[in-house]
């Protein structure tokens, strides 16, 4: 029996929201460019061509489908649907889940070099297409595969030097598609920085020498809040036993006797400072709050419930389907698909700030690092740690980064979609923290900055007068989390929705099998991400939702999904910002 003392803070999470954004005209954001200043001397553009996105409810009939062969249903559907030849797409990866889905991933080729940005993916049930995104192009104005630069000291060289970091041995030879439409080739080099958890890969022209284009692997969120009062805001300490879930974690969750095992590692400053049992089979570290987060026995409490979280959010998302094939973090997969040895990093009170966290999310098989903050808005400093919602809020960037594009950590690039990955982080964090069918206000933040109006704009809230943001709002945004909260209101209405019509389960971590709400909203959480494009917009990502009902539960909750996004503006015939309240008939 394996108990652990750890704190359960009922406040939330992270990704403060500072000031409302300054209005901007309608649609003057270039959804396909993401613009990055690394330094002063360095301003990368990165182009995303626009993904199509179309599902088919019931299905289409796919002709070419092979039962058992994903690899040659997709790239004959792929090939079918775009009218290319099959020569110029290929499968990067795919996974049949056991309720008939069948999700799939490819590039498009050229001379046997894959292009960058030009993906598609497709989710098959029963031998039909129900999902299909593509962001496939144009490849006649295209450079030659054979570099005229090699990929060598001084190229990395240059990489380390602009953005500051070292190179990880990560390399690959890849074509990028530019805004003009041109196709250039290029040396793709993934540097990091260790100190700031900033993770990169460079596409470096591999005939100019030129850097044309970045993927930023890091999610974070910056704090600056209103001033604050004195308040001593903790909601109690509970003792576990035995919380580990051994179909999720079938080690469990320590090995060694420490804050370590094969889903994360809970250390500060270096990964083999951990905290071990305080007795056997034990972890009691209460929390003290009458002194600093590094006084006392608290950083011994701040590894104990940073590793509890993170263990605890991997085994229930498990049972919802984020398992191994479908890009999990696991230091052993147990021969369950997926790339392995990527457990979660997890560095609890990090020096290299305050008052934030984030969350860096590599490809499969490479580690998620997640870094943790103490806050110096209060006497004594308040711990990140123990504010619950924060480490859900990152972790979940890991989910929605891995899921959405097939394990590649690169389809949630441009603002709209790095703006879902927000919102999708703050209703992870709100499924967490509801704790009845009584749908309350959420209010994020309140421990961490001290101040009970929490740190959002408005409360995610089912009431327009509480929280007034709609669909059009996103026309004066361009802020990720500003864009983050009007998904996350979108999706509490979507929760409150369900749990409405269907009730609301005290075991929905434990047993994803029955037919409330909030079961079936995390199902179609996490279902969704899967059957979505790379780069998603806020319509592709309700689409995904209805599709993902249709796929799950025969559509029995369409009706309630749209009067939901409909009542924020996401409507049948919402675009370009405008919102529309429009259902589809029978609703």
């Amino acid at each position: 029996m394996r108990t652990f003392g750890t704190n359960l803070l009922s406040t939330v999470l992270l990704a403060v929201l500072l000031v409302k954004a300054a209005p901007h005209p309608a649609y003057s954001r270039d959804p396909t460019r993401q613009a990055k200043a690394i330094s002063r001397a360095l301003n990368v553009e990165s182009y995303h061509p626009k993904a199509s996105y179309k599902t088919y409810g019931e299905g289409k009939e796919v002709n070419a489908f092979v039962l058992g062969d994903l690899e040659t249903s997709t790239v004959s559907f792929v090939a079918s649907e775009l009218g290319l030849d099959s020569s110029t797409i290929s499968y990067s990866s795919g996974r049949t889940t056991d309720n008939g889905m069948s999700y799939a991933y490819a590039k498009q080729y050229h001379d046997g070099v894959p292009l960058a940005n030009a993906v598609a993916n497709v989710a098959f049930k029963n031998g039909k297409a129900v999902a299909f995104g593509s962001s496939f192009v144009d490849t006649s104005n295209i450079a030659p595969s054979q570099p005229s630069i090699d990929l060598d000291s001084s190229v990395i060289n240059k990489v380390e030097d602009a953005f500051a970091a070292t190179y990880s041995g990560v390399n690959s030879l890849e074509y990028l598609v530019q805004s003009d439409g041109s196709i250039a080739l290029t040396h793709v080099v993934q540097v990091r920085n260790a100190t700031t958890n900033e993770g990169y890969e460079a596409f470096v022209d591999a005939h100019s020498g030129d850097i044309l284009a970045l993927t930023d692997f890091l999610a974070e969120a910056t704090y600056t809040v209103l001033p604050i009062t004195k308040q001593n805001v903790l909601e109690g300490e509970e003792t576990l036993v035995d919380p580990e879930d051994l179909d999720s974690s079938p080690l469990g969750w320590v090995q060694n006797d420490e804050t370590a095992g094969n889903n994360v590692v809970a250390y500060k400053g270096i990964p083999t400072n951990t905290t071990v049992e305080s007795s056997a089979d034990t972890f009691d570290y209460p929390y003290d709050i009458a002194v600093g987060p590094t006084e006392g026995g608290n950083i011994d409490a701040a590894r104990t419930n940073a590793f509890y979280i993170i263990n605890k959010v991997h085994d229930f998302t498990y049972k919802y389907g984020w398992n191994e094939s479908a890009y999990n973090f696991q230091l052993d997969n147990f021969g369950n698909g997926g790339a392995e040895g990527d457990r979660v990093q997890m560095s609890v009170q990090d020096p290299s700030g305050t008052n934030n966290a984030n969350f860096q999310t590599l490809p499969d098989g490479q580690n998620g690092t997640c870094r943790m903050f103490i806050f110096t808005l209060t006497i004594p400093d308040r711990d990140g740690d123990f504010q619950n919602d924060i480490i859900v809020h990152e972790f979940t960037h890991g989910l929605t980064n891995r899921m959405t594009g097939g394990g590649t950590a690169r389809c949630l690039q441009i603002t709209e979609s790095r703006g879902l990955g927000e919102g999708w982080s703050d209703a992870m964090a709100e499924w967490t923290e509801q704790t009845s069918g009584t749908i309350t206000d959420f209010v994020t933040g309140t421990w961490v900055v001290n101040n009970p109006a929490g740190v959002r704009h408005f409360p995610y809230s089912t009431d327009p007068i509480v929280n007034p943001l709609r669909y059009s709002t996103l026309a004066f945004l361009s802020e990720v989390h500003n864009i983050g909260e009007v998904w996350a209101n979108m999706l509490h209405n979507v929760y409150a929705a369900l749990v409405g019509a269907h009730g609301w389960s005290a075991t929905a971590m434990e047993d994803p099998s029955g037919p409330e709400g909030n079961i079936v909203y995390l199902h179609l959480f996490i279902d969704a991400l899967a059957l979505q494009p790379c780069n998603p917009t806020f319509v592709d990502a309700r689409d995904a939702w209805i599709q993902a009902d249709v796929n799950r539960y025969n559509g029995a909750n369409a009706c309630i999904l749209w009067k939901a996004f409909a009542s924020r503006g996401l409507g049948l015939n919402a675009a370009n910002y405008v919102d529309d309240e429009t259902v589809p008939d029978g609703c």
